[in-house]
């Protein structure tokens, strides 16, 4: 009888694990400092052009090549 009360408690101690956690980063860590983050000092990196992706042929020229070939 012994035996099954670890594993009927199991579930309980994780949600008080998690519940304390919970609380603990609520009322014990410190809050983020409320000023407004600094604006970066460059903008950011946009290259000139997209780039260009090679164009791959098409079903129909594929095996026009093939079948020409033989």
């Amino acid at each position: 009888m012994y035996a099954l009360i670890v594993p009927a408690s199991t579930p309980f101690v994780l949600l008080a694990t998690v519940m304390a956690l919970s609380w603990w980063e609520d009322h014990i860590l410190p809050t983020p400092p409320t000023e407004p983050a600094e604006v970066p000092a460059e903008a950011p990196f946009t290259p000139a052009t997209p780039a260009q992706l090679p164009e791959l042929l098409g079903v129909d020229a594929a095996l026009a090549r093939e079948v020409a070939g033989r």
